[in-house]
């Protein structure tokens, strides 16, 4: 079995692979303040609900975000789990060529979902990731991340209104049947849920424009599924992609 861990800003994603099936997949909150130990302890209880044990992993895997915490889980797996991971980043074969600016700078999340965008759907496509940052990534016919835009996330808008406007309430985020609110509440999840969505068709419609030729449009991170809904432009919702790229990653480096 192979662990994955995807860690993003508010919340760390793993899984477990058998054979490229995906067997089981969790979701934890992001906290720099857990030691290695402590984050074996939540992976261990998470894995006693499936009868899964340590010794059953034979390989691992992590693309991280947030600096502080990758030593802190490449320790942990070291320690409890015998094996030494793999840290997406620089010297790690992804099989992408990066035309950016600065290749060290992008996002090691943004890197590993368009290794497995291009190997599920070819090219040229773009991807839509709903995380604590909404980031769209252009990949060209040929299989390179040719760059792309980073927007505030949909969760860190809504708390930065809830936060810095007194008299707003912090809201649940749905899709209103009416764009017009008869309330509050209702005209901040209007405005949000619209808004976003809007938002998404307008950078992907762009992005298309400069890409050119036959797009694909796909969706993956925590809100797809609710945005998708109402956009014009996502055609596919992919949730589980980014874990399949770091899956796909391992295999090239082993």
């Amino acid at each position: 079995m192979i662990l994955v861990f995807d860690v993003g800003n508010t919340n760390i994603v793993l899984g477990v692979y058998e054979e490229h099936q995906l067997l089981h997949h969790w979701r934890i909150s992001t906290d720099k303040s857990r030691t290695a130990d402590e984050y074996a302890v939540i992976v261990r209880n998470l894995f006693n609900f499936h009868g899964i044990t340590f010794d059953n992993i034979t390989g691992g895997i992590i693309s991280s975000v947030v600096p502080p915490i990758t030593p802190t889980l490449e320790r942990m797996i070291q320690k409890h789990f015998g094996i030494s991971p793999f840290i997406v980043g620089p010297g790690v074969k992804t099989g992408i060529s990066i035309i950016y600016d600065n290749p060290r700078e992008v996002g090691a999340d943004r890197i590993v979902n368009a290794v497995a965008a291009f190997n599920k759907y070819g090219g040229p496509l773009i991807i839509v990731d709903f995380g604590t940052a909404t980031t769209f990534c252009a990949i060209s016919e040929k299989g390179e991340y040719l760059g792309g835009a980073i927007a505030p996330g949909i969760s860190i808008s809504t708390e930065a209104l809830f936060q810095r406007a007194s008299k707003l309430p912090r809201i649940e985020l749905v899709r209103t049947k009416n764009v017009i609110g008869k309330n509050t509440v209702s005209g901040m999840q209007a405005g949000i849920y619209y808004g976003f969505c809007g938002q998404v068709d307008r950078v992907a419609q762009l992005m298309k424009e400069e890409l050119g030729g036959h797009v694909k449009i796909i969706a993956t991170g925590g809100q797809a599924e609710l945005i998708a809904g109402d956009s014009e432009m996502i055609q596919i919702v992919d949730p589980f992609l980014t874990l399949e790229g770091l899956l796909s990653i391992y295999e090239k480096n082993v």
